[in-house]
């Protein structure tokens, strides 16, 4: 993935139609998949940060109209490369996590 903060906020709003100054976060996954990028602005300024693993790959998400929506419970589990889409949630029984 070659393309930097005006690369990808330029796809943001051309591609998606969405506006990247808005406030949202937009990510990005490299072709091989090990590597994504976020674009975010503030309101001040437009920041880029850049994530790759080591060993595996992120779990993505299929994307019917190139948008997905994710809560920040299942962004953090995709930045740590944690397959967010089946996770079984706790369970209390007598006050205990089961």
């Amino acid at each position: 993935m070659r393309k930097g903060m005006q690369g990808l906020a330029l796809q943001v709003q051309q591609g998606l139609g969405r506006n990247p100054h808005g406030g949202d976060l937009f990510v990005f996954r490299g072709r091989a998949g090990a590597l994504i990028k976020i674009i975010w602005h503030d309101g001040v300024g437009m920041s880029l940060y850049a994530k790759r693993l080591e060993k595996g790959r992120f779990i993505w998400p299929s994307a019917k109209d190139g948008i997905v929506s994710l809560t920040p419970a299942q962004l953090a589990c995709l930045l740590e490369g944690i397959d967010w889409r089946n996770l079984n949630r706790p369970t209390f029984a007598g006050g205990y996590l089961v």
